[in-house]
């Protein structure tokens, strides 16, 4: 019997394995396909979860890059332009990498941990008592496990085996088409922008909403592409480039001449009707836990997925490694749901909100019109909104402006998080304790407990209720 299996290969099932692996848990993933997809999925990472990237070491590898990243100085909210550039607080990160490769990048790292991947492992049944779950395997010899987590997206089977409701809405009435395309270099300005004879300029990583509908325009690793969102527009078949060219004049009342992506593929082409805002009743049943699509799906816009469901995975894991080593205090996995549960309903609440502002209709307009004045008074509570950082963790009676926060970046930090342990940072040597380790750094604002997920949860100038706090979560 192994001690945690996931049921998912993808970015939040991976990250999760690396996470478990960094404290010493070897889990077991099980991947339903029999090869990684290449089917063009999420374009990026935006908020928060760039940063827990960059303090786990994986940004680098994802980007080459030898600097830490940098907050984002334009960003986009409901289809207004978001100008986020002079803020004194952006958490709000965005990182064009296509989901393929950051997927790539995770399965190089889990196996550099030691973490087994089974492809072509179909779950189809799920028994659990007190101290183990049984899992069935379709045309395989059932596996068990001390705990097993579900990271199998929105269709999730072990959600439904383990008996656990998805309550919410599903909108059918909208229909998205995306596909990289080869426009004429004549329709292309300097800053990007795809002008359009009869229309103006589509600006580039923009929503542009228009009376009609939404689309949207940029060049990704050198391959232009175009989404269009609309309402009423059913189709059958096959997504095709011709589908696509009609949507577009029909949002922009202007044709715009697009041929077949150059280069080898493989290229997007897709359509998807409807959608889904879904919330889990509950994230745990007895040894069965739900992780990322698993437990919430709610609409793209904005790009939240990601940043949702990973840090949900670095939320997770080292409490989930603290009960399989038998170290965790009674409660600690549970407060897995009770803080990141909070966070998905805002996440389904602001797409929610965003896709209202983003329909067609003069009553759509005119509300439009409203939040169009309200928005750059209030910039930097967006950010924090998008980008996840404005939810507060209970740490219980512990105070501080820190704490229950993710902790602010200074000099240094990146390097002692990087393996995934709790560490104590203090500004110098008069606060220490012999339980974690102790790193002295004078750029740190303030004497600080971090988790291993980097949230604070204690600071104090003096050193009091430093061992509490060290037994509480540690």
């Amino acid at each position: 019997m192994v001690d945690v299996v996931i049921v998912g290969g993808g970015p939040n099932g991976l990250m999760l394995a690396c996470e478990l692996a960094l404290a010493g848990i070897r889990p077991t993933v099980l991947e339903r396909l029999t090869a990684p997809t290449t089917e063009q999925r999420a374009n990026g990472l935006v908020g928060q979860v760039v940063e827990v990237l960059h303090r786990r070491g994986l940004y680098e590898r994802l980007t080459r890059a030898t600097i830490a990243p940098e907050p984002a100085e334009r960003f986009v909210f409901g289809a207004f332009p978001l100008d986020l550039s002079g803020l004194e607080n952006n958490d709000l990160y965005t990182l064009m990498v296509p989901q393929r490769d950051l997927q790539k990048m995770l399965t190089g790292r889990a196996k550099e941990l030691g973490v087994t991947i089974v492809h072509g492992s179909e779950v189809t049944g799920l028994h659990q008592d007190e101290k183990s779950v049984t899992l069935e395997l379709k045309d395989q010899p059932a596996t068990a496990a001390s705990f097993v987590v579900g990271a199998d997206g929105g269709r999730s089977t072990v959600r439904k085996l383990a008996g656990i409701e998805f309550p919410g809405i599903t909108t059918d009435d909208t229909v998205s088409r995306s596909g990289q395309v080869s426009i004429p270099a004549s329709m292309v300005d300097a800053n990007g922008g795809l002008v359009v004879p009869g229309y103006g300029t589509v600006p580039p990583f923009q929503h542009t909403r228009t009376e009609r509908g939404l689309i949207v325009w940029a060049i990704m690793n050198g391959q232009p592409a175009l989404t269009t969102m609309e309402w009423g527009q059913p189709a059958e078949g096959a997504a095709s480039l011709a589908e696509l060219r009609a949507s577009v004049h029909r949002v922009l009342g202007a044709d715009v001449p697009m041929g077949p992506p150059a280069g080898d593929g493989p290229h997007l082409m897709r359509r998807l009707a409807g959608g889904n805002t879904r919330l889990a009743e509950r994230y745990r049943d007895g040894r069965v836990l739900l992780l990322g699509d698993a437990a919430h799906v709610h609409s793209a816009i904005g790009g939240p997925g990601l940043n949702l469901g990973l840090q949900d995975a670095v939320n997770l894991g080292w409490k989930l490694a603290a009960q399989v080593r038998g170290q965790a205090r009674e409660g600690l996995l549970d407060t897995y749901e009770s803080e990141r549960r909070p966070v998905a309903e805002r996440v389904t609440m602001h797409t929610q909100a965003q896709a209202a502002l983003i329909r067609p209709g003069a009553e759509v307009t005119a509300l439009r019109t409203l939040v169009g004045e309200w928005l750059p008074l209030v910039r930097e509570q967006v950010a924090g909104l998008l980008a996840g950082s404005d939810v507060r963790y209970d740490m219980g009676p512990a105070t501080g402006a820190l704490v229950g926060r993710s902790a602010p970046d200074f000099a240094g930090l990146t390097e002692v998080t990087r393996t995934a342990r709790p560490v104590l940072i203090a500004p110098d040597d008069t606060i220490k304790s012999g339980r974690v380790e102790t790193v002295v750094n004078p750029a740190a604002p303030v004497a600080m407990l971090l988790r291993p997920d980097g949230y604070v949860a204690w600071q104090d100038g003096t050193g009091s209720n430093l061992e509490a706090a060290i037994d509480h979560w540690l």
